[in-house]
């Protein structure tokens, strides 16, 4: 299975996507939005404020609950050539909740724009606070490929680095959008239920939902649970190698309470992941606990999930129950609440999956690891879905429409 997964091309997962079809903005209200219901393999088309009366009784649904932050930074130089600084993730403390608290200093893995302009020394901005002038420096420490570490400094401790995204980073909309990110996507980029900062993408199945939506979810008894996954700037990228072999999955960063992994448990066969974001935390778990099996007593390196571990380290006598109980039994052991690791999973055709049974989410980019997840959850049928999509004017990408996958 594992070679052949690697040697899909991805030329077999492109479409024509042609641009007036990319939403560049969100509806006014979120939940009117077009909503493609794939059950059993036909396809119809509902509103999003729908979803309650689609969702299968008994269902558990598992939001993503990251808040993109604020992470593009523009500095100067002398010369007036402007550097822009895109905070990736956290190096110096390596730590999402002790990074945006930091008050002096700190550093992040960072990509550079007109990195040529940028040969040596530190930039510096300035921007204010509350009435008062702070100053930012940074200084590039090392580089790693593409990537950069970049320390950052400033001069009033009494702020947090938090506080300086918020006064002085852009949101960092998408490419494809090609605009400028504008006052009003600060909230029409967030979720309704953003609360853990740390992702520079937004999941964007959750985009659709409302408080009146969630209401409804809570009087049918559905159960809701959340989960962190921080997406990366990965999740913009294009799969450009000729195999999916080739092509290098960012590591993401997840995070579980102990409370919902018992949840999971609870209802497997029953989960519905909100987004691809959801669908790979959940999907990393059983990977998580597969390897826990094996080695009781791992390492921070050892609980990371690897690009090809569901195809290389692959043990179908393991149940996802199974797995998930080594999980809580890690945790009670370690006397810890929460699961706090890594996944730098990829989910293509081929891929068995042990945990979600349907899925919330958008449309997708041609050639892209995300399109890729869906053909496997629905057995190749994803052209269709697609056609349907984009014969009956649905919108896509970020800020258009969604389906309800229940294959």
């Amino acid at each position: 299975m594992t070679s052949k997964t690697k040697h899909i091309r991805i030329e077999e997962y492109n479409y024509e996507l042609p641009d007036e079809k990319i939403a560049r903005f969100p509806l006014q209200r979120r939940d009117e939005s077009k909503l493609l219901l794939y059950k059993e393999q036909s396809i119809s088309e509902k509103r999003f404020k729908e979803l309650p009366d689609l969702l299968p009784s008994g269902s558990l649904i598992v939001f993503n609950n990251t808040k993109v932050i604020q992470a593009r930074l523009i500095f100067r130089k002398e010369t007036g050539a402007r550097i822009e600084i895109f905070c990736l993730e956290p190096a110096v403390p390596h730590d999402y909740a002790l990074i945006f608290q930091q008050t002096h200093t700190c550093s992040w893995i960072c990509l550079v724009g007109n990195l040529k302009k940028w040969k040596t020394g530190s930039l510096a901005c300035e921007f204010t606070i509350d009435g008062t002038t702070v100053c930012l420096q940074a200084i590039r420490k090392a580089s790693y490929g593409d990537s950069h570490l970049i320390e950052f400094s400033w001069d009033h401790p009494e702020y947090t680095f938090a506080d300086l995204l918020d006064a002085a980073g852009i949101l960092p909309i998408p490419p494809y959008l090609n605009r400028e990110a504008e006052e009003q996507d600060l909230e029409t980029y967030q979720t309704v239920y953003s609360k853990i900062k740390g992702s520079v993408a937004a999941p964007t199945a959750g985009l659709h939902f409302t408080p009146e939506v969630l209401s409804e979810l809570d009087a049918k008894g559905f159960v809701r649970e959340e989960v962190t996954l921080h997406v990366g700037a990965g999740t913009f990228k294009p799969v450009k190698s000729e195999t999916i072999e080739d092509h290098e999955m960012h590591t993401e960063f997840i995070s579980v309470n102990k409370e919902t992994l018992i949840r999971i448990r609870e209802h497997l066969g029953q989960i519905i992941a909100v987004g691809t974001t959801s669908v790979r935390t959940l999907e990393s778990l059983y990977y998580i606990g597969a390897s826990l099996v094996k080695q009781p007593h791992p390492s921070m390196e050892d609980m990371a999930v690897k690009q090809w571990a569901p195809y290389e380290a692959a043990d179908p006598s393991i149940s996802p129950a199974e797995a998930l109980n080594e999980i809580i039994h890690y945790l009670e052991r370690t006397g810890s609440e929460k699961l706090t690791t890594s996944t730098r999973i990829i989910i293509a055709p081929g891929y068995e999956f042990k945990i979600v049974k349907g899925i919330v989410t958008n449309f997708h980019q041609p050639k892209s690891t995300l399109l890729l997840l869906i053909s496997a959850f629905v057995k190749g049928d994803w052209k269709k879905i697609y056609d349907y999509a984009l014969s009956h004017e649905f919108r896509f990408l970020s800020y258009g429409d969604s389906s309800l996958l229940l294959p």
